[in-house]
């Protein structure tokens, strides 16, 4: 979920601007943040009658956790398989191939 401004924003704030820039009806908005929620990944607080949600998990430490999930689940906890599903479903550029080398370069146990 984007963050249209910093500071705590209503289920009205947030349905406004994701009609707007993602077309997504107000029910969808108000199930994701029920999901978010449930995740640990915002925060609520009462504001009279209705909630001001916030940022807990950073964006960054939120695609670390799940990075490590997905490849926990889908490939036992191995990159060599990640990486082949990828590769058979698009072609690596060079440019692909000279990342991942100097990545296995920089990581590597030698």
């Amino acid at each position: 979920m984007r963050q249209c401004r910093a500071g705590p924003q209503t289920a009205e704030d947030l349905v406004a601007t994701l009609s707007a820039t993602q077309g997504w009806q107000p029910s969808t908005v108000k199930t994701l943040l029920n999901r978010l929620l449930h995740k640990g990944a915002i925060s609520a607080e009462r504001d009279g009658r209705r909630f001001l949600y916030s940022v807990v998990l950073e964006r960054d430490a939120w695609q670390r956790s799940q990075s490590v999930s997905l490849i926990d689940r889908l490939f036992g906890g191995r990159l060599a398989p990640l990486v082949a599903q990828f590769a058979s479903q698009r072609k690596l550029s060079k440019t692909d191939i000279t990342a991942l080398k100097a990545l296995l370069k920089e990581h590597s146990i030698d």
